[in-house]
């Protein structure tokens, strides 16, 4: 029988079993939402949870190998297909359910600060958790996005009510934790496309198009890590068998914040393919004041080449070769052409 729930020091890291190598951050048995001291095995751990109905385990874990993780699910009883994708580096945010439990996959975003942007520029760092729900368990296996769940279980903590909830209050805290690192990533993003709006519309502008297509394909990356995640939240409050009627609310609250940085993604998508545009007509009206220039120097070069080459030709009887100032006159023409040809061409606009 286990000890009625008391507050007691939490172990820091929970004892390794062989099989699972250092791949375990954190194992812990919580009782009507308060950890149990001591460390436990994790396979101990479900056995006590199995007892009580107010208990269950979570168990964290980073980047365990396929053997590892295979321990894991024959202890916790998951299901192959839930299991295949568990060590793979990278997920598709989505939801399914095996029987009695759930698979949902998240991705973490983490905005990476830089003095400025550039082509090499990564803006956006992604990883993804996977979480496991039973009816007395919880296992969380990590991949990448360091320190991302320590918080989130040192806040559940201290939220005894709330956690006593069982296992889907931590798959809350999680997603709640990881929209909220998509809002401030997206306000980071929204700080360099602002800027990146600004530098192309400057007087002197500089920015090359290539800044340009970087952040897109940033934007692209925390695109995929967002928008799919719409589908299983709606899901999820749409079935009201799976969520604990206290939690729906909570939940509601994630999805509709989720649904405001879909909005600031699809807008900033928008935005740099304005910005985008108008650096093409940028180079290209650029272009076209070249080809002017080019074309009205080409005009005074034209004209020196006719009266050079009309008095370059070889013939006997040019009345203007006999002239006393006949070379003085015709460099003064020649120098009047380049003068009125200039004039003209500046007044149009094309010097």
């Amino acid at each position: 029988m286990l000890n009625p729930p008391r507050q007691a020091p939490a172990p820091k890291v929970a004892p390794h079993h062989p099989m699972l190598n250092n791949s375990i951050v954190d194992c812990a048995l919580y009782v009507d939402g308060v950890r149990q001291p001591g460390e436990l095995a994790f396979p101990d751990a479900v056995a006590l949870a199995g007892r009580n109905p107010r208990a269950f385990v979570w168990l964290g874990l980073h980047e365990p190998t396929a053997d590892e993780f295979g321990y894991v699910a024959e202890v916790f009883g998951l299901h192959e297909l839930a299991v295949e994708e568990a060590t793979a580096k990278v997920n598709r945010p989505k939801m399914d359910r095996y029987g009695d439990h759930t698979r949902v996959v998240l991705r973490t975003a983490r905005y990476v600060e830089h003095a400025e942007l550039n082509e090499w520029s990564e803006v956006v760092e992604t990883g993804h958790i996977m979480v496991f729900l039973g009816a007395r368990f919880v296992v969380t296996v990590r991949h990448g996005a360091p320190g991302a769940l320590a918080e989130v279980r040192a806040d559940l903590e201290r939220r005894r009510a709330f956690l006593a909830m069982g296992p889907w209050s931590v798959a809350h805290a999680i997603m709640d934790r990881m929209v909220d690192a998509y809002m401030d990533v997206a306000d980071s993003v929204d700080d360099d496309v602002n800027k990146l709006e600004e530098a192309v519309f400057a007087r002197h502008r500089s920015e090359h198009i290539a800044h340009i297509y970087q952040l897109k394909r940033e934007i692209v990356e925390f695109r995929r890590a967002v928008v799919p995640l719409q589908r299983p939240m709606q899901r999820l409050l749409e079935d009201r068998a799976e969520l604990p009627a206290g939690l729906r609310r909570y939940f509601k609250s994630v999805s509709d914040h989720l649904n405001r940085v879909v909005e600031q993604i699809n807008s900033y998508d928008e935005l740099l393919n304005t910005v985008l545009q108008a650096r093409l007509a940028q180079l290209s009206v650029d272009q076209n004041n070249d080809m002017r220039k080019i074309a009205a120097y080409a005009a005074m070069a034209a004209a020196q080449t006719a009266i050079a080459g009309i008095y370059g030709m070889n013939f006997t009887h040019m009345p203007e070769l006999q002239w006393r100032y006949g070379y003085f006159g015709v460099l003064i023409v020649m120098a009047l052409s380049i003068f009125v040809i200039y004039r003209l061409f500046r007044r149009s606009g094309w010097l």
